[in-house]
């Protein structure tokens, strides 16, 4: 019998340790046990002279990674495990250690990069996008809150736009991606190739002069203004209301958009993203999307909006509670109680 691929690849040629994510069928989705092999290679390569620089890649032509492994996650609500707990609990520290490495830390975010794929890659220093990129944070969706750090960078895009991203769920190009603060340069996809085989005989700086170009413009930018006025608001109601009078197009679409999400994880979400905004580092954000992620893990909707988008596909989540109206705050102050001698327990440059 084969022996299966392994998940995650590493390389060290030419100063670059190249970490590729090897689940290609899956959109290489995240599971524990790839994050259990990055974590300790990217500590070994922090303090290896002969690694210059960290990339990170996905195999495959369908995207750099669709998210994390929603399906064990499902089945471990289901069964009340505490399997998702371990692995949210080692995903978020890498998520930091990225965030704080010290070395050029250079993701590629080609094609599809949603959820935990957006933790591996958009806290690097060096994030690079395609004209293939759909960026998202689709948590709300199946009943669940962004994480792996998206409220901190959701919370810190320009205005309102994060807002609009977190509870909508709509999908950045590369244009919005950058002009929302998740990527820095745009870099056609035929050039990849020869820009990774530039890292290893010249320099960083060179190869991204050489081979990126301008960043087509963003719809998304472009929608500020009223993506400002009406995310602005205190409640989703409001933000809902707002929306549908607006007389705007997209707008009414939005509203839309937001009322076909689980309205409690709807209520979080907006929480989330305005204590992640009063929030001073990464880590402290990190702390509270754990304590939420538990929270969801035993809730209703997690475990029907997984089941009605990705295991049955009948889209069609039968939320508990069922509008925003019903949600209280109560329902929502109780993912962020406290955990006790279980908190993640981050701390800013540990």
């Amino acid at each position: 019998m084969t022996e299966p691929d392994p998940e995650v690849l590493f390389d060290v040629r030419g100063g670059v340790g190249r970490i590729t994510l090897n689940r290609p069928k899956a959109i290489n989705a995240l599971n524990h046990a790839m994050v259990q092999q990055i974590a300790p290679k990217l500590d070994e390569w922090a303090s290896n002279d002969e690694v210059e620089l960290v990339l990170l890649v996905g195999a495959g032509e369908r995207g750099l990674c669709a998210g994390g492994d929603i399906v064990s996650i499902y089945h471990d609500a289901k069964d009340g495990g505490s399997g998702s707990k371990d692995f949210w609990r080692d995903e978020y520290i890498l998520n930091a250690a990225i965030a704080r490495f010290d070395k050029p830390y250079v993701a590629i975010m080609d094609g599809v990069v949603m959820g935990g794929g957006v933790g591996l890659s958009a806290h690097g220093n060096t994030r690079i996008v395609t004209e293939r990129s759909k960026i998202a944070m689709p948590e709300v969706g199946i009943g669940f809150v962004p994480d792996v750090g998206g409220t901190y960078l959701l919370s810190r895009a320009p205005g309102e736009l994060g807002t609009h991203l977190g509870l909508t769920t709509a999908r950045m190009d590369a244009g919005d991606a950058i002009a929302a603060g998740f990527a820095d340069h745009y870099m056609p996809s035929e050039n990849l190739e020869k820009f990774y085989d530039a890292l290893e005989t010249g320099s960083l700086s060179a190869a991204l002069e050489e081979f990126t170009d301008e960043a087509p413009a963003s719809s998304l930018a472009a929608s500020q203004e009223w993506i400002d006025l009406y995310y602005g608001a205190d409640t989703v109601e409001a933000i809902v209301e707002g929306l549908r009078g607006s007389g705007i197009a997209d707008a009414e679409k939005a509203a839309s958009d937001i009322e076909s999400k689980s309205p409690v994880s709807l209520k979080v979400t907006l929480k989330s993203l305005r204590r992640a905004a009063a929030a001073s580092s990464l880590e402290e954000v990190l702390n509270d999307e754990y304590r939420v992620s538990l929270a969801s893990l035993e809730s209703h909707d997690l475990v029907e909006g997984i089941r009605a988008q990705v295991v049955e596909k009948d889209r069609n989540p039968k939320w508990s509670p069922a509008t925003l109206a019903d949600v209280t705050d109560a329902d929502v102050d109780r993912y962020f109680a406290p955990l006790g001698d279980t908190e993640l327990g981050l701390e800013r440059n540990a």
